[in-house]
C-alpha cells in the first residue's frame, strides 16, 4: 500500500507538466496559426492572379532608368537607379496581350516594371541583373503565368508569391504540434481514467 501510495503521488506531478506541455503545444500552435493568417493566408486569399496559363513573351525591353533608395546607415538614405525592364506577353495563344510581372509584390510595388531589385549602391550590379533576367525570357520563350481569370487585372505575374504548396507547408507544423498537445493531454486523461478504473476493480475484488 504504502508503495502504491509513492506510486501516485509520483504520478501526480508528472501528469500535471505533461497536461502543461499539451497546453502549451496548442497555445503556441493558436499563435502560430494567427501570425500565419496575418500574413501568408491573407496575401494567399487576397491573390486575384489564381489561374495558371501560358506566355508566350513577345517583347522584353529596358525603357528607361528608375530611381530607388538604398540605406547607407543610421537614418541615411542615398539615392540610385535600377532598369526598367518591361515584358509584354501573350496569354493561352488568345491574342490577348498583358504586362508581365514577377509576383503580387512587384505588381504593387510597380506595375510597368517586371522586376524591382533590392536597391544598392551598385547601379552596375542592378543592370546586369536586369539583363540577365532579360536574356533568360528571351531564351524561354514560353513560360508559366498566373492571370486573373475575372480580366479585372490586366496585369499577369511570372509566379504567385505564397502557392498552394507554401500554405500547405505553412500550416503543416502549427497543424502537428495542435495535434501533438492534444494527444498529449488524450493520453494523459486515459492513462488516469484506466488507472481509477483499475482502482475501483481492485476495490471491488477486495
Amino acid at each position: 500500500m504504502l508503495d502504491k501510495k509513492k506510486t501516485v503521488t509520483a504520478l501526480k506531478p508528472g501528469e500535471d507538466r505533461a497536461i502543461f506541455l499539451g497546453l502549451g503545444m496548442i497555445l503556441s500552435s493558436v499563435m502560430m496559426y494567427f501570425v500565419l493568417g496575418v500574413t501568408i493566408l491573407r496575401s494567399y486569399a487576397d491573390s486575384v492572379w489564381t489561374e495558371e496559363g501560358v506566355c508566350v513573351i513577345l517583347n522584353s525591353t529596358v525603357t528607361a532608368d528608375m530611381n530607388c533608395s538604398y540605406n547607407c546607415g543610421s537614418e541615411c538614405w542615398r539615392d540610385s537607379k535600377y532598369p526598367c525592364l518591361q515584358v509584354y506577353v501573350s496569354v493561352n495563344n488568345t491574342g490577348r496581350v498583358s504586362r508581365l510581372s514577377h509576383n503580387e509584390e512587384t505588381q504593387d510595388t510597380s506595375s510597368e516594371c517586371f522586376y524591382v531589385p533590392r536597391c544598392q549602391k551598385d547601379s552596375v550590379a542592378m543592370h546586369v541583373m536586369i539583363m540577365n533576367i532579360s536574356e533568360r525570357l528571351k531564351v524561354n520563350q514560353q513560360v508559366t503565368c498566373y492571370y486573373d481569370p475575372s480580366e479585372q487585372q490586366e496585369n499577369v505575374i511570372l509566379m504567385r508569391l505564397y502557392d498552394q504548396t507554401v500554405v500547405f507547408h505553412s500550416l503543416l507544423w502549427p497543424s502537428s504540434m495542435l495535434i501533438g498537445g492534444a494527444l498529449v493531454i488524450v493520453m494523459v486523461k486515459l492513462t488516469q481514467y484506466l488507472s481509477r478504473l483499475c482502482e475501483e476493480i481492485g476495490k471491488i475484488k477486495r
